[in-house]
């Protein structure tokens, strides 16, 4: 038996000794991805509709990253089986923002300014490319629906923090901005499958959005 171990270990020894060393390659998890379904958002008040999935509920924002959301129209779309939020923000043309600046005492005070369209676009745009350090790209695409709802959609390559983008407007009043994010370590490998499939959710968010007539001036 000893002979016998020795004869095995021998032969395992010639055969490393002139093969390569592979180790095997990273896997991720599979995920079970649900049917694609939908229902509707169309809450009293709100200035805006669109469908979205039966696997995700609709919250109200109370806490734009840390910050108070300037109406009572932003809402999250919360995936808890993927861990992730698409953060909405909704914007009055020609409205007012308050926002935090630097004091020269150290503190920070209030200020007030409004909401220009040009205003708007310009931000939605720097949101997006603040990511363009972690980014390998960044695409944007025209939105133009059935609907006749207008807007940018962005895709981010790379690690960043957040892969799918868009906004939509109706150029004279209303301003949305969406934003998918997860509550993980931006890893493009092994988030793309959620990514792609959440993306879908989103393009049928955008497809099936429409402003309220009585709060359009299109």
């Amino acid at each position: 038996m000893v002979r016998l171990i020795l004869i095995v270990v021998a032969v395992l020894g010639i055969f490393s000794c002139n093969s390569e060393f592979l180790p095997k390659p990273v896997g991720y998890f599979n995920i079970d991805f649900p049917e694609h379904k939908y229902r509707v958002f169309d809450q009293p008040g709100y200035p805006y509709r669109f469908e979205y999935p039966v696997y995700a509920s609709v919250v109200r924002d109370s806490s734009y990253f840390g910050d108070a959301p300037e109406n009572p129209w932003w809402i999250n779309i919360d995936f808890p089986g993927f861990n992730g939020r698409i953060y909405v923000s909704y914007n009055i043309i020609g409205g007012k923002t308050t926002y935090k600046v630097k004091a020269e005492s150290g503190g920070y005070r209030d200020s007030i300014s409004t909401n220009t369209f040009p205003g708007l676009i310009d931000g939605s745009y720097k949101l997006t490319y603040k990511h363009s350090s972690k980014a390998s790209s960044i695409e944007d695409s025209l939105i133009h629906t059935p609907n006749n709802i207008h807007g940018i959609y962005f895709r981010v390559g790379g690690n960043a923090a957040t892969a799918n983008q868009f906004f939509l407007t109706d150029t004279v009043k209303n301003f949305l901005r969406g934003a998918l994010y997860f509550d993980t370590t931006p890893n493009e490998d092994s988030l793309r499958p959620v990514n792609d499939f959440l993306m879908k959710d989103m393009l049928h968010l955008i497809n099936t959005f429409e402003w309220k007539k009585e709060n359009s001036k299109s």
